[in-house]
């Protein structure tokens, strides 16, 4: 195998990892993108989301830029 098929692997198991992890977030009722973006970068991330519980009431939010404009005057 030489390093363009390694790193082709290795891409293409980072993107699966991050779809998953984006899955996994959305039925555990999680940030998605949150998760997605952990799960892609650090991929074992996707073991700590599966042991962690569903999450009960509203999904979180993030705030958008507008309300973190305001929270900072």
């Amino acid at each position: 195998m030489n390093a363009i098929t390694a790193i082709v692997f290795v891409t293409l198991f980072m993107v699966a990892c991050g779809i998953a992890g984006a899955l996994l977030a959305n039925s555990k009722n999680r940030d998605v993108s949150f998760w997605a973006a952990w799960s892609f970068i650090f991929p074992p991330s996707i073991i700590i989301l599966f042991f962690l519980g569903l999450n009960q009431g509203p999904r979180p939010r993030r705030p958008t830029l507008d309300e973190e404009d305001r929270m900072h005057l």
